[in-house]
């Protein structure tokens, strides 16, 4: 059976406020972030068996106001992280937005690529469908997030999505088909993730640390 998932970014944070791009620096809510993660979990708390979050402090934070002592279990997991922008990771927004489309294939200095971000969730999907058929899921992450459910289950392409107007809103639905794999005509694996031997040191290196 198919996965229905619920799409939701990690609310309103200072950098967001202040024009940086967190990238894989932790972030924290701000004050009206913090409220919209309150009405956040009141529109999200029924219907929902289960609840995937990135591992990074701003997307944590917004799923403990949202849910905290509603009995729906929470998962962490890194694969659901923004794109590590590397030395990047902090810089203004304005000044990333110009580069974007520069790293759908080739990294950021000292980090990963979008493809690369794809290829993270990749292996999340194939997961969830293998184990969470049939059930409704909340997702919460970043744009990079967002932008892979999109290319990953909508065959969207990746270099329009990370050039395309952040358009927010309460929710993205998808549907997750049962025994899913990545089948879409512009995501290869091999391009996404460089040498097979990069590919598999890579995930040597996740592997255990994905879910907490």
């Amino acid at each position: 059976m198919a996965v229905e998932i619920v799409f939701e970014t990690h609310s309103v944070t200072t950098d967001n406020e202040a024009g940086i791009a967190t990238g894989w620096k932790e972030g924290q809510l701000s004050e009206r972030g913090k409220s919209l993660a309150t009405k956040l979990g009141q529109r999200r708390r029924t219907g929902i068996d289960a609840v995937f979050s990135s591992d990074l402090r701003r997307a944590v934070q917004t799923v403990e106001i949202a849910f905290s002592g509603t009995g729906i279990p929470v998962h962490l997991d890194a694969r659901l992280r923004e794109c590590n922008y590397g030395d990047w990771n902090g810089m203004p927004v304005e000044k990333l937005n110009a580069e974007r489309s520069g790293h759908v294939s080739e990294p950021f200095p000292g980090g990963e690529s979008f493809q690369d971000a794809i290829e993270r969730m990749a292996d999340f999907l194939t997961e969830l469908a293998r184990e969470w058929g049939g059930h409704r899921v909340l997702i919460v992450g970043h744009s990079a997030t967002r932008w892979a459910l999109d290319h990953l289950l909508k065959g969207e392409p990746l270099a329009y999505l990370v050039d395309a107007p952040y358009d927010w809103r309460e929710g993205w639905a998808y549907s997750l088909p049962d025994g899913w794999t990545p089948q879409v005509p512009d995501f290869d694996p091999g391009n996404a993730a460089g040498p097979k031997a990069t590919r598999e040191a890579r995930r040597a290196r996740w592997a255990g640390s994905w879910l907490r």
